[in-house]
């Protein structure tokens, strides 16, 4: 008798960007979704900017990314791809339990969020949930949203303040120690615009100095 076939799944795999500041947890992410066979790691980014960029290169279905991150905050992340790729949805994984993380998340357009705390299992149950069109949240998360369900007038600050986006980056390159000549060649513009736009993020945000600046970042959850 002829063996059957075996059978092949036509499955076509979830695909995933996944983006953290620290290797070793992209590559046990990594190799944990793929472990299962429905998901497909098409990329990983190291911090924000990069995220953004190789998202819109690559177009993932789902993209799982953390808070704190160099260059740009996650929750910066999450706004940026929600305009710039309204299809992909954005799973928040994240040491952050704090509501306040919870809710700029969501609004932001995150569709998901779980700490990091969290079973594999749940996070592959996250990650195919938001490819299926729903959100997935941990139960931290849903405690939060259901109170700001409740207490809808409830104040949600933006740890930016009032910065633009383009102020947003040099923010986190000045918390970084680059020089205004520094910023100006990573961001490729003059050192006279640069220094306008660190001027501006420091009145905006009523600090006086970079080591203020940087406590700011340290209170708001912006840098590790």
């Amino acid at each position: 008798m002829t063996a059957a076939p075996p059978s092949l799944n036509t499955q076509t795999p979830i695909r995933v960007l996944i983006a953290d500041d620290h290797t070793l947890v992209r590559e046990s992410l990594a190799g944990m979704l793929q472990a299962d066979g429905d998901v497909q790691v098409v990329a990983q980014a190291a911090d924000g900017v990069e995220t953004i960029e190789k998202a819109v290169l690559v177009r993932p279905d789902v993209v799982v990314t953390d808070i704190s991150m160099a260059r740009l905050n996650g929750i910066e992340v999450v706004r940026r791809l929600h305009e710039a790729l309204p299809q992909t949805r954005v799973l928040v994984l994240t040491m952050h339990q704090e509501d306040e993380y919870v809710l700029q998340a969501v609004r932001a357009g995150a569709s998901g969020y779980l700490v990091k705390d969290s079973a594999a299992s749940e996070l592959l149950a996250a990650v195919r949930s938001l490819q299926a069109g729903r959100g997935y949240f941990g139960p931290q998360a849903a405690r939060a949203l259901a109170e700001q369900m409740q207490n809808p007038q409830r104040a949600v600050d933006d740890p930016y303040g009032r910065l633009t986006a383009r102020e947003r980056e040099v923010f986190h390159l000045i918390a970084e120690g680059l020089t205004t000549k520094e910023i100006a060649r990573q961001l490729g513009i003059s050192a006279k615009t640069a220094e306008n736009h660190r001027t501006r993020v420091l009145s905006k945000l009523d600090v006086r100095n970079t080591a203020e600046l940087v406590r700011y970042a340290l209170r708001k959850g912006l840098l590790d």
